[in-house]
């Protein structure tokens, strides 16, 4: 069985409706530029990137729900950087486009890309920054539960946008309620104990 090494770099998935928690979104806007607008091609207007980098910056978003697929749109209004989370199949093509327009960009990609050749390819010639967290991040699903048996990690992969090459920040998860442990010898009041 031969392997066609373009047809895996091209893939196309079928998970990749998935949403960015807003602390995904908090560490990196300390790197937006006060007064630059943001394209954010990824999103609608509900998700976390439009609404909290909203507060401090101009926003553009667009959505391929909306007919604005990345691949061949960019927006009319004038606009200084890309951030978001673009669909991970296909990644490819995304950072390819990315790097055509010239300008800042801060994607969220997964770590295991980074053994693939065409980051290398694709950044042979432009410095990539990443913006790494100390733990794993998860993502919404389109139902809204939580993808929380993630088994990969995420970073932001950026071109002229971080003031060095590698950060690595504290992603501040939220705690979530725990279930309490009971002890073997700890009787619990259920009808199937009653019948003891």
């Amino acid at each position: 069985m031969k392997i066609e090494s373009k047809e895996l770099m091209y893939s196309s998935g079928n998970n990749d409706e998935c949403y960015t928690p807003d602390y995904g979104v908090k560490p990196i806007l300390e790197y937006i530029p006060e007064g630059a607008t943001v394209w954010c091609p990824f999103d609608k207007e509900n998700s976390e990137f439009v609404r909290l980098i909203s507060k401090q910056n101009k926003v553009i978003h667009s959505h391929l729900d909306n007919g604005q697929d990345f691949l061949q749109y960019s927006p009319n209004e004038d606009w200084d950087m890309i951030v978001s989370n673009p669909p991970f199949s296909n990644k490819r093509k995304f950072f390819g486009r990315a790097l055509c327009f010239n300008k800042p960009f801060a994607l969220i990609m997964t770590n295991t890309w980074l053994n693939d050749s065409a980051p290398k390819q694709l950044f042979k010639d432009k410095d990539l920054q990443l913006l790494m967290f100390t733990e794993r991040m998860e993502f919404y699903q389109g139902n809204g539960k939580v993808a929380d048996k993630i088994t990969f990690s995420s970073s932001y992969y950026c071109w002229n946008f971080l003031p060095k090459q590698i950060i690595m920040k504290e992603l501040v998860k939220p705690k979530r309620p725990t279930v309490p442990v009971y002890q073997v010898d700890q009787v619990i009041d259920n009808p199937l104990t009653r019948l003891l």
